[in-house]
């Protein structure tokens, strides 16, 4: 199952990164900083906003790709407004990484390789590593890291979210 090609937003390039393209388009190691300014801004790296980047210093599109699919921080796909990621790394594979992402998935109604919730308020991402081995299986709900996480704790990382937001 593909995306939803609605997740190919444009965003109007703003003067802030207008300017901060213009501050580092000739420096050293620039991408990096350029993109890193862009990920803060917007929440993730637009596809119209990395082609604007790619034109205004010159540097081919393909080279600017390389960069943000190599760098775990960089991401092309705008947030939700809440944010699942569960380690799949080989500790937390191990200690039930997997369940933990299928009872996402059901309680989210999500299919396939689907990542957005139906209403856009939940991303559900497989994460390499989170760096927390020794609190496998983990899992990171909106920023918060939480560890030796099980099934039945799923529903209370959603429920809590719905809760905050009345």
């Amino acid at each position: 199952m593909s995306e939803d090609v609605s997740l190919l937003t444009e965003e109007e390039i703003a003067d802030e990164i207008k300017e901060l393209v213009d501050n580092w388009k000739d420096a050293e190691g620039n991408l990096i900083m350029i993109f890193h300014g862009i990920q803060k801004h917007y929440g993730y790296v637009p596809r119209n906003v990395a082609k604007y980047v790619s034109e205004k210093i010159n540097i081919p599109l393909a080279r600017i790709y390389e960069i943000l699919t190599f760098y775990n921080y960089f991401t092309m796909e705008p947030p939700a407004e809440n944010n699942i990621s569960v380690c799949m790394g080989t500790a937390c594979y191990l200690k039930g990484g997997g369940q933990l992402v299928e009872e996402v998935k059901r309680k989210l109604n999500l299919k396939g390789d689907q990542k957005y919730s139906a209403d856009r308020k939940y991303k559900l991402e497989e994460v390499r590593c989170i760096g927390c081995c020794g609190l496998a299986p983990v899992i990171t709900f909106n920023g918060e890291v939480s560890g030796r996480v099980v099934v039945d704790d799923i529903a209370k990382f959603i429920n809590n979210s719905e809760d905050k937001k009345e």
